[in-house]
């Protein structure tokens, strides 16, 4: 039978991993200038500014030629390995790499979906990083990472991303084997359980919170329940030296270390969505954010401009740092950031009805998050607005003092494809990953991509010229089992209205265990947490080709499809076959299916998932710490 199998080989790379891990160390710096409270700093000579979207940033720019040359080894090695008879992947490489234009642009997508999304995505993570033991052997994707030019996340895709690049550009398997690090076994609410953590209770941990959120108040910053949310997260994710999350850490930091410099990692880019002032439902036409290393800012026509990461918080009128004013640094805090992307206690406070917590603690926790709703404190607060009488930007945005920004799959577009779809930067293949809950058992039916979809279609709008490829609606995507395995789309670049990469649509499945926890749950067992970091392994890879013996060659088609057709060569043979299984092509279903509902895909015995594996599990001493903390401010 093939799962004993597959558990097994899983358990080995787990185990050989974790003994041949790099070292878990700080590699982003705290360099904030005075902890979380943003600072007054001089200004550099060239004084900092908001710059136009119509093409990349110079940063990006010099960086990439360094990165696309760094992938070409990883290229070799891993197309090398993917059974693709015939095809000669040093040759084909060696013979371009003069215009390397010309070879595969690989990105990868993680999906919100809370920490469901964190571990579904680390097992996807897990399997293209060439340092995860095994992970290179035959049927698995090991070097996919080190290949990839840009690594994208929303809400707890970004935890991830945000964990691997804050410390140290490390493996999936030291953050499974650290004391420090992703200790999910009680809630956020708690406090972190940690060994080198000595917090004695709830109401502790959260005065620690506030007491550094205050010095963000009392420096004059707009604060929100996001500063309080992106400091909690820091304790799980950020290995500070000090181990206390790491208020000075910055995100614009990453691109001052030097292994990044060098092009020797993915550029990692986090969303965010904007929201109106006065709205609690963000809709499709929303402003999309970005955070790179370098810049926060949008494509989008509403905004169409990128400010300088490291001096947000500074005062920009009409895109420039006056002369009469100093600049400001600390305020992208990598907390915060990784905050902002996953800033849903508006959708807390759409979804509360539906969680356990005892009627006394949900009313109070109701009217809590309605008042903070009321004043526009439930989301992340940027202010003042960098992008304020900025020329290209639209009114509505360029006379507003602050910004709002929330979770970035808030829109729909759940898997974060919106940086990877921009013609300026050329992808050619993005592996989405999707963890997103979207039907009653919290299962991908995927939404997402219809909503990426829809909103390129609105090319003179908010689609800003975007092109994506066709994909079917949500009951075909049940119906037709496109939910449950892999599948590409955009196979025929002919049918596009525009430059698209070719997606390869990795939607969360029960291949060894059920997956499909709450978003809402907030407190894992380390068994937990592993066993869905495994089936993520499985998810990417089928089974470590056992569900599909060609699987492997046909994601080395995917990754060549678009560079043999700009150079007019020939795919291997095997892109034949591997197109005709896993292209959509074109066929629908939109009956109205039956819910969702798959058994474990990799064993004989499977389990029902009657019921989504998990709901909001704050314990009712934490909510009341939480509730009567809030109630005092």
């Amino acid at each position: 039978m093939r799962f004993p199998l597959i558990v097994l080989v899983a358990s080995v790379v787990d185990a050989a991993s974790i003994a041949a891990s790099v070292a878990l160390a700080p590699r982003a710096l705290p360099n904030a200038p005075d902890g979380y409270t943003p600072a007054n700093v001089s200004c550099p000579a060239t004084r900092p500014s908001i710059r136009s979207a119509s093409a990349l940033s110079s940063n990006e720019t010099e960086w990439l030629k360094l990165r696309r040359n760094e992938t070409l080894q990883p290229m070799k090695d891993l197309l090398g390995r993917l059974n693709l008879t015939g095809f000669d992947a040093t040759s084909y490489i060696n013979q371009h790499a003069s215009n390397v234009s010309n070879l595969p642009n690989i990105a990868i997508a993680v999906s919100g979906g809370g920490y469901r999304a964190m571990t579904n995505g680390a097992g996807a993570i897990k399997a293209f990083d060439d340092r995860t033991s095994g992970a290179t052997d035959s049927g698995h994707l090991g070097g996919l990472l080190q290949s990839a030019t840009y690594l994208s996340g929303l809400s707890g895709g970004g935890w991830l991303v945000g964990s691997v690049y804050i410390n140290n550009f490390t493996t999936i398997s030291d953050l499974q084997s650290s004391d420090r690090l992703w200790q999910l076994k009680t809630s956020i609410l708690e406090g972190p359980d940690a060994k080198h953590l000595q917090i004695l209770s709830s109401a502790k941990y959260w005065d620690q919170l506030v007491k550094t959120v205050d010095g963000k108040k009392d420096a004059g910053f707009n604060t929100s329940l996001t500063d309080y949310w992106g400091r909690a997260l820091s304790y799980q994710f950020i290995n500070s030296s000090n181990n206390d999350g790491g208020p000075d850490y910055t995100w614009s930091s990453i691109a001052l270390v030097d292994d990044f410099k060098r092009g020797q990692m993915p550029l990692p880019i986090l969303v965010a969505d904007g929201r109106s002032p006065g709205e609690l439902i963000v809709g499709s036409n929303s402003t999309v954010y970005e955070f790179n290393p370098w810049e926060f800012g949008s494509f989008d026509p509403s905004v169409f401009g990128f400010a300088p990461l490291e001096y947000l918080g500074s005062r920009f009128e009409g895109g420039e740092v006056s002369t009469s004013s100093r600049c400001v640094r600390g305020f992208d805090n990598a907390g915060f950031v990784m905050g902002t992307s996953s800033s849903l206690f508006n959708q807390f406070l759409l979804q509360i009805n539906g969680t356990d917590i005892p009627s006394v603690l949900k009313d109070a926790f109701t009217d809590i998050l309605l008042d903070l709703g009321e004043s526009n404190d439930d989301i992340a607060v940027y202010s003042p607005n960098p992008f304020y009488q900025y020329d290209n930007a639209l009114e509505s945005f360029s006379t507003a003092k602050y910004l709002d920004v929330v979770d970035g799959g808030e829109d729909g577009q759940n898997i974060p494809l919106h940086p990877l779809v921009q013609p300026n930067r050329h992808v050619d293949v993005v592996f989405a990953v999707d963890s997103s809950a979207d039907t009653k058992y919290s299962w991908p039916n995927g939404t997402s991509l219809v909503k990426t979809y829809e909103r390129s279609l609105n090319s003179t709008g908010i689609g800003n010229g975007t092109a994506f490829p066709a994909v079917p609606d949500v009951n075909t995507f049940v119906n037709l089992g496109l939910s449950q395995r892999p599948v590409f789309f955009g196979c025929n670049s002919s049918n596009l209205t525009g430059p698209a990469p070719l997606v390869v649509y990795l939607p969360n499945a029960p291949y060894t265990t059920h997956s499909n926890t709450s978003t809402f749950q907030l407190a894992y067992e380390n068994s937990e947490r592993d066993e869905i970091i495994t089936n993520g392994y499985n998810v990417v890879t089928r089974g470590n080709a056992t569900s599909d013996s060609e699987w492997p060659s046909c994601v080395g088609c995917a990754i060549l499809q678009r560079s043999m057709e700009r150079t007019g060569s020939q795919l291997p043979d095997i892109c034949t076959t591997c197109f005709q299984n896993y292209c959509w092509n074109g066929t629908v279903d939109s009956r109205t299916p039956p819910d969702y509902n798959p058994g474990l895909l990799l064993s004989n015995t499977s389990k029902s998932s009657d019921a989504t594996r998990g709901t909001l599990e704050p314990t009712v001493a934490a909510v009341a710490v939480v509730v009567s903390f809030f109630m005092a401010m």
